[in-house]
């Protein structure tokens, strides 16, 4: 049996089917929970913006108008909800320190560079010492393996900006892990 698409689910949970609506959290809520977890850094703090996020998308529901994918729009609410707590922490950062453009095809594929469990971990912990806007950029390029004009779109800054963020982002995971 085929699942539904999220525009089935959106519209039955609209007419308050209680089941398309949990069919909907659950499709997602793997993905907004390790979004969440990457941002924040904290697993409690992570649980706690997931519930944030769906009780924002339970409540926002009807205004998805169609124009981007469900998951997309999702995940701007993800995005928005982390700015909102860290803002909330004291712990927002809008510091870019690295003024150097990254260079070099291997960083598009960041799964061959960094193969093992020690090297995941330790792009994690390099990952954390990002600002969050670059934080977010590297997340969606490669971990959701958006291009970078859905990231522009999704959260809406300028394309080059993108590429900027993106850029500065990988040339400070470069010299991070290279002084490891």
């Amino acid at each position: 049996m085929f699942a539904p698409s999220d525009e089935r689910l959106v519209k039955r949970a609209l007419e308050n089917n209680k089941q398309a609506w949990l069919q909907l959290v659950q499709r997602y809520e793997g993905l907004v929970f390790n979004y969440a977890l990457r941002m924040s850094r904290s697993r409690d703090d992570a649980l706690d913006l997931m519930q944030e996020v769906f009780v924002s998308l339970f409540r926002n529901l009807a205004g998805w108008r169609g124009d981007s994918s469900f998951k997309n729009w999702l995940m701007r609410i993800a995005y928005y909800r982390c700015i909102e707590h860290f803002r909330k922490r004291k712990e927002f950062a809008d510091d870019y320190d690295v003024d150097q453009q990254a260079s070099g095809s291997e960083w598009h594929d960041p799964e061959a560079v960094y193969s093992g469990q020690e090297d995941t971990q330790r792009l994690v912990a390099a990952m954390q010492q990002l600002s969050l806007e670059q934080r977010l950029v590297v997340e969606l390029k490669f971990f959701q393996q958006l291009k970078l004009q859905e990231i522009s779109e999704q959260i809406e800054v300028p394309l080059n900006t993108v590429k900027s963020r993106l850029y500065k982002a990988v040339d400070r995971l470069q010299e991070i892990l290279e002084a490891v």
